[in-house]
């Protein structure tokens, strides 16, 4: 790969600043104290992600109680997203202005005041309503996480913006349970309150190490972070565009089956029970994904391990065409998950392989909120063609026609990332 002759300028600028080497003297990319600081992210990350997975499981019984339709609760879910996506730029410039301490601080308020408000709700719209702040905090756990992990790694950049990620799996994987253990205990509401209080507090806490770890007062990691490695002679604006485009089109594809694989086993008569199954193990298999995908990354970077993540996930869109047996859509829903959970990683290491250190948070929160709106065009279109087909099986082609967009612009960033290194 080839440095940015600019960027290699302020490297070396950098270097002989005696300020910025006093600074960064303590500190050390890759050293236990990285590691350390990469494990309470994880921690932040699991604890904060709770916001993308509670209301899917209260969805029935504040329907219930509120006397609601289904669309409209939904909106909660709605909004949700929509708070994720647009919040992962916002805490993405704070990272970038005044580092992750603040975006973190920010993501704590949302989190703690919005589920207490939810618990307080007197009205369905209330309770719609305040599901787009907890989206906003949500957002700072993910995107601006991964982008400061980044920062604390040079060798294993690839496997710590991968171990980051994967806290939102881990959400996905011990929340719902809690929270329909909560429901079931003590109510709904009780279990928002509770779950706001407990939030703040161990966030609170996680974060009070992670500031301790980070040396305290000193705000912004990026400030003496390692140069891009990679000069595709693109602007940051026409990259960001390209990934952003690439993030739509292969999360449409990716909607597909996570969005519709539980009504997709009811109507093959294999009952919904089935297809919840099948979705737990896709992200029981997404968090092995996005692992892996990090080691690849720090081999092969972060183009060529996604562009292998997305021709791999459009393999297994094609399997679900000609096989819809039960035991096949195990297997398949299985192989889904081990190709696709790397895809959205590595959007940041090609950030950070690409643009300039001061400006990755931010640009990463758009890339997350193109990803967003893909998941959210793409769960909502199949539903559209499967209304007007009757089946699936145009779905599936919509989705295969979508990944193949996202190939393409991966290979053009292949070649022209080649082509530089061998005019160099």
């Amino acid at each position: 790969m080839l440095l940015d002759r600019g960027a290699a300028g302020e490297e070396v600028a950098a270097v002989h600043a005696p300020s910025n080497t006093q600074e960064s003297a303590p500190f050390t990319p890759d050293s236990g104290q990285a590691w350390v600081r990469l494990a309470l992210a994880l921690l932040i990350g699991s604890v904060g992600g709770a916001g993308m997975w509670t209301v899917v499981v209260v969805l029935p019984v504040v329907q219930a109680e509120f006397g609601a339709t289904r669309g409209a609760i939904s909106l909660a879910f709605t909004l949700t997203m929509l708070g994720f996506g647009l919040g992962s730029v916002v805490t993405g410039k704070i990272t970038d202005r005044l580092g992750i301490v603040a975006a973190i601080g920010l993501s704590i308020a949302f989190l703690g005041v919005g589920y207490v408000v939810a618990g307080l709700s007197t009205t369905l719209w209330q309770f719609i309503a305040v599901y787009f702040l907890i989206g906003v905090g949500t957002s700072a756990t993910f995107a601006p996480l991964m982008t400061e992990a980044s920062y604390w790694f040079e060798r294993y950049r690839g496997l710590a913006v991968a171990i980051v990620a994967s806290g939102n799996y881990v959400a996905g994987t011990i929340w719902p349970p809690l929270v329909n253990w909560g429901v079931q205990r003590a109510g709904w509401r009780t279990t928002h309150i509770a779950i706001g209080l407990f939030c703040a507090g161990a966030m609170t806490l996680l974060l009070w190490l992670l500031r301790t770890r980070m040396g305290g007062a000193k705000a912004r990691s990026h400030a003496n972070a390692p140069p891009p490695r990679v000069d595709l002679r693109l602007s940051t604006n026409t990259l960001t565009v390209m990934l952003c485009i690439a993030s739509i089109s292969c999360c449409v594809a990716m909607a597909m089956p996570q969005v519709h694989i539980v009504a997709y086993c009811g109507d093959l008569g294999y009952g919904v029970a089935r297809g919840a199954e099948m979705l737990s193990l896709m992200m029981a298999f997404g968090i092995v994904s996005r692992i892996g995908s990090g080691f690849l990354a720090d081999r092969i970077g972060g183009i060529r391990t996604l562009l292998i993540g997305s021709a791999a996930q459009g393999f297994a869109l094609l399997f679900y065409l000609f096989f819809d047996g039960l035991s096949s859509l195990y297997i398949i829903s299985a192989m889904f998950g081990l190709f696709q959970g790397g895809i959205v990683p590595s959007y940041a290491i090609i950030v950070r392989e690409s643009m300039p250190a001061a400006q990755a948070a931010t640009r990463v929160g758009l890339v997350i909120l193109a990803s967003v709106f893909g998941m959210s065009f793409g769960g909502f279109v199949s539903g559209v063609i499967f209304d007007s087909t009757g089946s699936y099986a145009a779905a599936f082609v919509n989705g295969l026609a979508w990944n193949a967009l996202n190939v393409t612009i991966m290979v053009g960033l292949l070649i022209r990332s080649r082509l530089r290194l061998a005019l160099a």
